[in-house]
Parts: structure tokens; sequence; C-alpha cells
């Protein structure tokens, strides 16, 4: 899920990745719009208010925007740095790196956030770190994925569901549609999981606040014990076989 690259990469591992992900991305949207009143897992609307701002010339309130977008650009950098450095390095399994930053970062605000707010830290700033994990989470799935998956934002997936929907109708190749039909339940997989983690993360707001995010920080570390596990039980088969 995490440590196959490139044409390594099946369609199974990928739809781990996309349904693990995805349903994170979904429990902080829906934390970041309840509880800060801000979008959290892209950055699409804030170029529009920062816009907004900028033309009212209300621009002091507009450089949020701003830092809304740099955040997620930030993130994306940061992942892309982190990896990039391990890979150069020749270090094994190059994204643990950034996936346990993220984790790292959800885990303290979802311990810390309410009693945050509470002593009168700016929520915008607490928007701009669950952004800047954002940004670090669909940077590693572009890269793990050769730029196949983005889990934290539809708008993109539904262009590329709706293109690929169509070609359904004239693609006939057994191996052409399979791969086609492949690609549109993983794009309807990351739909319904991001969906999900709103709706589930939206219940779960009302009962623990932001703990919903120790809740997504804990689905991270399950997805990653789970990748280890299954290259362990590779591993030991490879070697049954080796010794037979």
């Amino acid at each position: 899920m995490f440590r196959h690259r490139g044409n390594a990469r099946t369609f199974r591992h990928n739809f781990r990745l996309a349904v693990f992900l995805s349903f994170v991305s979904g429990l902080v949207n829906i934390c970041g719009v309840l509880a800060l009143g801000v979008l959290t897992t892209n950055v699409t609307g804030h170029f529009a208010f920062f816009a907004e701002d900028v033309t009212k010339r209300n621009e002091l309130y507009g450089v949020w925007f701003l830092l809304y977008i740099i955040s997620f650009l930030t993130g994306a950098f940061v992942s892309s740095l982190l990896t990039e450095f391990r890979i150069y390095r020749q270090r094994r399994a190059p994204h643990n790196a950034s996936i346990f930053l993220e984790i790292l970062i959800l885990s303290v605000i979802g311990l810390y956030g309410d009693h945050l707010l509470l002593t009168g830290f700016d929520k915008r700033l607490l928007a701009c770190f669950l952004l800047f994990t954002m940004g670090l989470q669909n940077s590693l799935v572009s890269k793990i994925s050769n730029f196949t998956l983005r889990t934290t934002h539809l708008t993109g997936l539904f262009t590329d569901l709706g293109i690929e929907l169509s070609q359904l109708f004239f693609y006939r190749k057994v191996g052409e549609r399979k791969k086609l039909t492949n690609s549109i339940y993983l794009r309807l997989g990351i739909v319904a999981f991001f969906f999900s983690g709103c709706v589930i993360g939206g219940y779960l707001f009302i009962a623990i606040k932001f703990r919903v995010l120790l809740v997504a920080a804990f689905i991270m570390v399950l997805a990653f014990i789970y990748d280890n596990m299954l290259l362990g039980l590779y591993k030991l088969r490879k070697n049954l076989r080796t010794n037979h």
C-alpha cells in the first residue's frame, strides 16, 4: 500500500491506499468545517475568498486565505522533500517520514485543539496546521500512486470520473475495459470513503470535538501497521518457498 511504487503497484494497492486516506481526509474536512469554519482539505475555494477580500479592499482579512493556500503548498513541499531525501539516502520506506509527521500533527491537535481554542488561540492558525497535514497527505498519495490518486479533494476526481464513464461506451477491448472499470471503481471508492469520513466525523465531532482527529491519526497508524503486516507475511512466504 505505502511501499510499492511505479510499475510494482496494482489496483489492490491503490484501492487500499485510497480508502484508508480518503476516509481520514473526510474526518479532517468535517472537523475543520465544524470546529473552525474552514475547509481544510483543499484550497480551491480559498482563492475565491482571497480574491473577494482583495476586491473589497479587506486585504488584512484576505491574508488568512493566502496563508491557507501557502500552508497546503508547504505541506506538499515538505512531504516531497522528505521523501526525495530518503530516496537519495537510499533509505527503505521513503514515505514513512511524511506518514509519521501527519500522524503527529493530527494527534497533537486532536489532544489539545479544544483547550487551545478555550485559551484564545486563533482558530485560523489551527486551520493552517490542518491544511498543512492535508498538503502532506495529498503529496504523499500522489507520489506513491505515481500521480494516479488524490484523496483530499474531489473536484478533479469527479472530472476524471465523468470522462471515464463516457469512455465505457467506446472502449470494447477486454484489457482496455478492465483498466477503465478498475479506475472507475477506484474513484468511486474515494468518493464513498471521503463522504463516509465526513458523515461519521460529523457525528463523532458532536460527541468528542477535536478528538475526532485522534480517530484520523489512529486510522493512519492502522494503515501503517496493516501495510507492514502484509510485508511480513510476504517475506515469510518467500522464505518458506526458498527453504523448500
